[in-house]
Formats: structure tokens, C-alpha cells, sequence
């Protein structure tokens, strides 16, 4: 479906925030496209950010496969890094951990977390859907006992105001993004978290991510709130539909038939990777780059 740009719209800046737990895929590329788009139409700038403290995951490879996309698809940035050293030494988040630590102790102190000791596997037996029901919330379990989570307490979390590139939205936390976790066991902040406060930092006003990372910015909104963070409330979110498998089901970084890493060693071209891209949405033109990729989607 297009998407309709209102005429005259600008923001500062958005931008293009991978994880290097993998190769990047098609699905990785169409955000990108969608997310340099919207920054040339509305004379944003892009900030490449990049989400690495998974820190048992991450990979040189994989970092430099960023780069090395980027470049290939020629999708521009304009602040960021520009290679793995200035990444490593200058760009990685765990630079920024001062700034998560103080949040966090913002959030104990204020009463919005509470500690809790389930693991993915009791979350599951306690409910077939994986939705944790907040069953460590009362249990006075140390915030810095080993192997603790800290997770939000949204008990009684209020409605959210969603701004979109077509208007507002109002929108409630769903049941499944509940008491979500801000802390990991390891004792290192969580997505949600460190993703909020890298776009508050950055100065990030326009964030383009896929349908399936909804509830994340409904969680981070609710999180802004409690921060009293009150620009990135403020922010303006695109949430475009995913590039997905012929099964239906969303791609992975484990799918290496829709890495671009394997297809430029097939010898695909730019222009037919943008064209596989733009047939999964069907669409049967020749692309030669993210501007006609981003026209065919956006008006």
C-alpha cells in the first residue's frame, strides 16, 4: 500500500539502526530504502546508528557487512560511521553506558521496576503465548541479586499517543509487551531502553521501522513517559509493512538465501536486488535504487 507524504513535512534527523548479530537481508534493505527516502523528502539527516551490546552475538564480520551493504546499495548517511575502527572506538553503544546506568537507577528509584528471576522457559510454562504476567513483581527480590532481570511495571499504564506520518494514533500497550525488561540478566540495559535513549541522544525525530517492531515503540513511549522524556513523545514514527519468506513468515538473519552477503556472491546487481525486493511487494519494475524503490511505495 502507498504511503502518502504530507506536502511541506521536515524533520532534523531519523535513522538506519541494525543489529550485527548477522548478515543483513532483503527485509533489512527495504528499511533502509524507505528510511533514506523519507530523509531526502523531508531534508532529514541520517545518523547510522548501530545496536551491538549483544555483545556474545556480535561479530566483526557483521559489522562490517553493515558497511559494506550500505555502500553496495549505495543508501547514503550522513553522520554515524563510516568504518569498523570508527565504530569500535568512537560509535559503539558501549560508550553511551553511563547514560544507561542513570536511567536505570532513574527507574529503580522512582518505583517503576521491579527484579525478577523467570527465564524465558518459565515465562513460556506460566503461558502458552509467552506474555509474562508479572509474577515476580511483588516478590521483594533483590534489584542486584545475581541473574535478575528488571522489568517495568505497566500495571496500570496509560493510553499512548502515536504520532504518524498520516496524523495521530491512540494505541494501549498490548498484553504481550507487559512488564517488558529495561535490565538483563547479564546486567546490561535492554533494547528498549538503550534504543530510547540513543534516539533522545542523537537528536532522532523521525524513526522508520518494520509492522513487527509496533509494540516496541508503544513499549519506548511508555518508557519516554516515565523518563519524562518528553521530545521523544514527541517523535514521528513510520511503521512499513516486512519483506517476507515464501512461507509468509518474516526473514531472519539465519535465512542466508536472502542475505545480501549471498546474493552479491551470486553475482547479483544492485538493480536486481531492488528488484526482488520490489516484487515481493508486486511490483514487477526494473529499480535501479532506493529513490525508485521508495517511489513505488511512497507518494
Amino acid at each position: 500500500m502507498s504511503i502518502i507524504i504530507p506536502p511541506g513535512l521536515t524533520f532534523s534527523k531519523t535513522r538506519i539502526a541494525p543489529t550485527p548479530s548477522g548478515y543483513l537481508h532483503l527485509g533489512n534493505v527495504l528499511s533502509f530504502a524507505i528510511t533514506a527516502a523519507l530523509a531526502k523528502r523531508t531534508n532529514a539527516k541520517i545518523f547510522l546508528r548501530i545496536d551491538d551490546l549483544d555483545r556474545p552475538r556480535i561479530q566483526r564480520e557483521f559489522v562490517q557487512d553493515i558497511f559494506d551493504t550500505l555502500n553496495f546499495m549505495e543508501i547514503p548517511w550522513d553522520e554515524g560511521p563510516k568504518n569498523y575502527h570508527e565504530y569500535e572506538t568512537q560509535y559503539s553503544q558501549v560508550h553511551r553506558m553511563d547514560m544507561y546506568k542513570e536511567s536505570l537507577k532513574q527507574l529503580k528509584d522512582s518505583g517503576d521496576v521491579f527484579a525478577c528471576t523467570c527465564s524465558r522457559t518459565q515465562v513460556q510454562i506460566q503461558d502458552n503465548e509467552h506474555t509474562y504476567h508479572g509474577i515476580c513483581m511483588h516478590g521483594d527480590i533483590p534489584f542486584e541479586a545475581e541473574q535478575v532481570s528488571w522489568r517495568v511495571d505497566t500495571t496500570h499504564a496509560a493510553p499512548l499517543t502515536v504520532h504518524t506520518l498520516q496524523g495521530l494514533i491512540s494505541a494501549t500497550l498490548p498484553q504481550d509487551i507487559h512488564h517488558f525488561v529495561v535490565r538483563k540478566k547479564d546486567g546490561n540495559p535492554a533494547y528498549q531502553l538503550t534504543s530510547l535513549l540513543d534516539d533522545i541522544h542523537f537528536g532522532v525525530d523521525l524513526i522508520v521501522r518494520g509492522q513487527d517492531l509496533w509494540p516496541s515503540t508503544l513499549a519506548q513511549l511508555h518508557l519516554a513517559s516515565l523518563l519524562e522524556k518528553d521530545a521523544f513523545q514527541q517523535t514521528t514514527f513510520h511503521h512499513h509493512p516486512l519483506v517476507t519468506a515464501a512461507t509468509g513468515e518474516k526473514l531472519s538473519k539465519s535465512a542466508g538465501s536472502t542475505s545480501l552477503q549471498y546474493l552479491r556472491s551470486q553475482g547479483k546487481t544492485r538493480s536486481a536486488i531492488y528488484g526482488m525486493i520490489a516484487a515481493t511487494s508486486g511490483f514487477n519494475n526494473k529499480v535501479e535504487s532506493f529513490e525508485e524503490l521508495a517511489a513505488l511505495l511512497l507518494q
